[in-house]
């Protein structure tokens, strides 16, 4: 899926703005559109609402390493 095809991208706030390796997380669909902020006309990667909420907890819990 490509990155135009969605809209209300947003970095997360821990990101501080100016660091290479962010996610951009579209808002309002019905799953969570995730793509790399570097290269914003590449893939998409779309999560379910669970699987994006189990993936975050993973890496809060330090069992992902972000």
């Amino acid at each position: 899926m490509i990155s135009s095809e969605h809209s209300g991208w947003y970095k997360s706030s821990y990101s501080g703005g100016s660091q290479a390796e962010c996610l951009e997380v579209a808002r309002d669909n019905p799953d969570v559109p995730v793509r790399d902020s570097k290269t914003t006309t590449g893939p998409t990667l779309i999560f379910s609402a669970h699987g994006w909420t189990a993936f975050v907890t993973a890496v809060k819990k330090g069992h992902i390493e972000a």
